[in-house]
């Protein structure tokens, strides 16, 4: 069982450090062994400077965590995408490169700080139908038309139970790669990690009608867990 001291010291020293250190994201591999190679070098020609490099791999190390996330168990609610703040609650129009009707449909926003958790994940179970990306501009995330005008890959689930939910992954100020390693006919987990976005950023969800939304503007939300709208039932939308 996790947790349980094993026999031998450094397994048990191995397993301690594996559930404190959440795993690493794939896409921050290559930042972590460049910032390795750097260290050793820098290391070479002054010790400050090792120590400086070994802090930056660390925080380059943390940004790309990926750590485990535990869905609710609960049926007709669309969960958070990502980690961050509840910056917007409003109806707007979906992206126009999803060829969905141009109606409005309430809205949710998520700002992710430099800080926090920069993986996406799914808002509920489901198959992927349409992955749009868009290039553009890298204004603030933080900022309304951050959604009409920046860099963005946007995606069309439909549910399990039938809902149609839009995921949009929005490039911020500093955030100026947007990867998504999922495509159209993917079948996905709720909580599932499909994407990342470095290194400062927001995650859009457009929610069915008839939804009713359980966060607030400000409040600190839990990609993968936090519950940000109940869907409503079948014939009620």
């Amino acid at each position: 069982m996790s947790g349980q001291p094993t026999g031998n010291p450094l397994a048990h020293a191995v397993q301690l450090a594996r559930e404190t250190f959440p795993p690493m994201h794939p896409a921050g591999r290559p930042f972590l062994l460049g910032g390795l190679a750097a260290t050793i070098v820098a290391r070479r020609f002054s010790k400050r400077l090792g120590v400086v490099g070994a802090l930056a791999t660390a925080g380059m190390t943390a940004f790309f965590r990926e750590p485990k996330r535990v869905p609710p168990l609960r049926d007709n609610v669309a969960i958070s995408a990502a980690d961050g703040t509840v910056s917007l609650i409003e109806e707007a129009v979906p992206p126009a490169e999803l060829g969905l009707p141009a109606e409005p449909r309430m809205r949710v926003s998520v700002f992710l700080s430099v800080y926090d958790v920069h993986v996406q994940r799914t808002p509920a179970a489901g198959v992927i139908s349409k992955v749009a990306y868009k290039p553009g501009k890298f204004l603030s995330a933080d900022l309304d038309k951050a959604s009409e005008v920046n860099e963005r890959n946007s995606l069309v689930l439909h549910t399990v139970d039938g809902h149609e939910l839009v995921v949009v992954q929005i490039a911020g100020l500093v955030a100026r790669r947007i990867r998504c390693d999922v495509r159209e006919g993917d079948k996905v987990s709720a909580g599932e990690t499909y994407g990342i976005i470095r290194f400062g950023s927001r995650v859009d969800t457009y929610l069915p009608p008839g939804s009713r939304v359980v966060v607030a503007k400000g409040q600190r939300t839990v990609g993968g867990e936090t519950v940000l709208a109940e869907l409503p039932a079948l014939g009620e939308s």
